[in-house]
């Protein structure tokens, strides 16, 4: 059927031009009608940041408002009024989290300056992000690559790894450390393969490739990092 209307999804023009309409159909909108809120957006998605509940709910009508004019509409499911609830903001409200890029923003324990702990609201690596990243390890099938040395591996891997570092390891990086121990254990998995010695012995395939991490910590991009997981 011949297209009449919009880009097709996935070409290189698309987002270039999403942007340029987005930009004018909410960032030039929002700038001269709230430019007391603060607000972001990549993409199609995008944050608005009120004070009070009332003020939210008048933004969200206001939004929807704006995208109709532009024949767009927000999500039903997605779009949604979150109260970020820490140790100053008490109140109790049914959303008190989100995911936005592939992070969870949600109230956390911190350590502020002084090194006191205390309730703040941030972000860390969402689950799904978590999930993502171990579903990736898993397409790269690494358990069975027994032709190839550890070195390979870490060649192969090291950029993926450094990649996730960089973004997610922003913030929290304590959150990577599933990941960090779901490497491994597919280090240690693919050991117990290649080797005969250590078919079917997990613990003794785990103390040596953890031997291998405390003597060659920069093997792994993971390794360098002052908690590299466990190996048993």
């Amino acid at each position: 059927m011949e297209r009449t209307r919009g880009t097709p999804q996935g070409g290189v023009v698309s987002p270039v031009l999403a942007n340029l309409f987005m930009h004018y159909a909410f960032d030039a909108w929002m700038a001269r009608e709230y430019p007391d809120l603060p607000w972001c957006r990549y993409a199609d998605d995008g944050l608005v940041h009120c004070r009070t509940e009332a003020e939210a709910l008048a933004m969200k009508a206001a939004l929807a408002s704006r995208l109709a004019e532009c024949q767009l509409e927000m999500h039903p499911e997605k779009t949604k009024i979150v109260y970020c609830k820490d140790g100053r903001r008490k109140g109790n409200y049914p959303n008190t989290k989100f995911d936005f890029l592939g992070y969870c923003f949600r109230t956390r324990a911190a350590i502020n300056r002084n090194r006191k702990l205390f309730t703040g609201y941030g972000p860390q690596a969402s689950a799904s992000s978590l999930k993502a990243m171990r579903q990736k390890i898993r397409e790269l099938k690494l358990r069975k690559r027994t032709h190839v040395r550890l070195t390979d591996i870490a060649r192969d891997i090291n950029p993926i790894l450094q990649g996730w570092l960089n973004y997610y390891g922003r913030y929290s990086p304590a959150a990577l450390h599933s990941v960090w121990k779901y490497v491994n254990a597919t280090l240690i998995a693919w050991a117990m393969r290649k080797y005969k010695r250590y078919a079917g012995r997990k613990i003794q395939a785990g103390q040596m490739i953890g031997s291998i991490a405390n003597k060659r910590r920069r093997l792994f991009v993971h390794w360098r990092q002052s908690s590299i997981g466990a190996f048993a």
